[in-house]
């Protein structure tokens, strides 16, 4: 296996699958302004929810089959997948025909943070994880960026569907090239058959004491792209243009920490780093959910930035090199459905909470949640040192 084709292949693919996810609900706003297909923050609630909910189902699904079907064929069908249902959602024209599509483009992109990481994770097992786990991770980042900083832009300057069929077009390119990198290399199975359930119970015993972290990443990753939109469009009234900048510069700083990671650990070690980060990113929200004006949101959004990137490579590289290799697609699979769950309930917490409250709420409550994520992982720095 080549380190560096598969590093490549899951960074470009980690970018256009991440992009893909922001591209989506940066159309919301607009939706929403409109009131077209989406009426209030109730239905975006609803629908992130069942989406983060079916990814959860569906990611359990692969990693009981992945022994099965090569890993390139998961990857060709995944970018083919997301490709046709993000052209599908630029035809909708009612909430439940977008909701349909909605969750099938989920059950397409349930395939990245559980074999990619893994494959990623295995093919560095002999050094060199913290970089690599970086590098995916910033890559995934950048995707991110570019579908801020390019949909809201389209989507004001032209139509709401405007950044679908780009965004389309793009992932069906690079997915093409993230395929061809991998299509050549023999890349057998982990395992001959399906994991057990002891096999799932020994996994789930390491991934446990991170549980606190996951669950403040999931949430903490959904408030911002499935609320911050909303939050600068219809809070502070910046053009929806103007927010796509905004919210490229948080993920761009994320961007710029990932890849310094591996360095980061060297000075401050993985576990510091998480501690962190975790308290950074409380300070953060409060900041954001108590702004009275836009500058505080955008500085407390920033912040955020810096902070959230880099505690899910600090947790991710901590699973990678504790877990054996054959345990690391049920390892992965278990941090990211621990994500998804906690986007689900929060997204869908936040959506009735924004029509009740304010759209500032659910920011508020991420930063207490991010408060009692830091007393946690105190408490299991300090159980560990016994």
């Amino acid at each position: 296996m080549s380190r560096r084709r598969v590093l490549a292949s899951s960074a470009i693919f980690h970018g256009l699958n991440d992009g893909a996810t922001v591209a989506v609900p940066m159309i919301f706003p607009v939706l929403l302004s409109q009131q077209y297909v989406l009426k209030n923050y109730s239905q975006v609630g609803i629908m992130s929810h069942l989406g983060l909910l079916l990814t959860f189902i569906f990611q359990i699904i692969i990693v009981q089959t992945a022994h099965r079907v090569r890993y390139q064929h998961f990857l060709l069908a995944s970018f083919l997948g997301i490709t046709g249902t993000l052209f599908l959602f630029s035809q909708a024209r009612t909430f439940l025909f977008f909701l349909l599509v909605y969750l099938i483009f989920r059950l397409f992109d349930s395939f990245y943070h559980t074999l990619g990481l893994a494959w990623v994770s295995r093919a560095h097992e002999q050094g060199g994880i913290d970089l690599a786990m970086g590098i995916q991770g910033g890559s995934g980042n950048f995707g991110v960026f570019l579908a801020f900083l390019t949909a809201g832009s389209m989507a004001q300057q032209f139509s709401w569907q405007v950044p679908l069929y780009f965004w389309s077009g793009l992932c069906f390119l690079a997915g093409v090239v993230s395929y061809l990198l991998v299509r050549p290399l023999s890349m057998p199975s982990e395992t001959t058959q399906a994991p057990s359930f002891l096999s799932w119970k020994r996994t789930a015993s390491v991934v446990l004491p991170y549980l606190p972290g996951f669950i403040f990443g999931g949430g903490g990753w959904g408030i911002v792209v499935y609320y911050a939109p909303s939050l600068f469009h219809h809070r502070f009234g910046a053009p929806m243009g103007q927010t796509g900048i905004i919210l490229a510069a948080w993920i761009g700083l994320g961007t710029l920490v990932t890849y310094f990671f591996g360095k980061l650990c060297l000075i401050f070690g993985r576990a510091r780093l998480a501690k962190i980060s975790l308290f950074g990113s409380c300070l953060s929200l409060f900041i954001i959910g108590l702004a009275p004006k836009v500058i505080f949101a955008q500085l407390g959004v920033y912040l955020f930035g810096l902070f959230l990137f880099l505690i899910f490579p600090a947790l991710q590289a901590s699973i990678g090199s504790l877990v054996p290799p054959e345990n690391q697609s049920q390892a992965f699979s278990l941090a990211s459905n621990l994500q998804i769950l906690s986007g689900a309930v929060f997204s869908l917490l936040s959506g009735y909470l924004s029509d009740i409250f304010s759209i500032q709420a659910p920011f508020i409550m991420m930063a207490v949640v991010a408060l009692i994520a830091f007393s946690l992982h105190q408490c299991f720095l300090r159980s560990r040192q016994r």
